[in-house]
């Protein structure tokens, strides 16, 4: 069962993938009014905090203006208050460097955009399977 209170932040300058994750995690049974959507890495920084407080999840892309995914999920995770909160790593990059620097600085996973929507909607499946009815979330 997905809690009530959790929260989900999909944080991508791309408004389609945006809306597709979106859409992908309601047929996967989360509620819109627990989905927040940001366009880059400092909007995350600056409201990342006030979510802290809920069980949370975090989709985090990693080609952004302003602030990258790598600069944004080292500081969530250098920060005690927000490490604990699992980031997702959801990007178009294959790059090797890529994928070594996200684990390295404390990525939960990493995976790559799917190409069709229903690729999509089995991947937020494993999430959520894997995220909330199989693991536990800091409550």
């Amino acid at each position: 069962m997905i809690p009530e209170n959790l929260r989900i932040i999909i944080t991508d300058d791309d408004l389609d993938d945006q809306s597709l994750l979106t859409d992908a995690l309601i047929v996967n049974g989360f509620n819109r009014e627990m989905i927040f959507r940001l366009s880059d890495g400092e909007e995350l920084s600056l409201v990342i905090h006030e979510h802290a407080k809920f069980p949370c999840i975090v989709f985090l892309d990693l080609n952004m203006p302003k602030k990258n995914g790598l600069k944004v999920l080292e500081e969530i995770k250098a920060d005690p208050q927000l490490k604990h909160i699992p980031v997702l790593i959801f990007t178009t990059s294959t790059s090797p460097t890529d994928i070594s620097s996200c684990y390295s600085l404390g990525a939960n996973t990493y995976f790559t955009k799917p190409f069709s929507y229903s690729e999509l909607i089995s991947l937020v499946e494993v999430i959520k399977v894997y995220w909330i009815d199989k693991g536990i979330l800091r409550l």
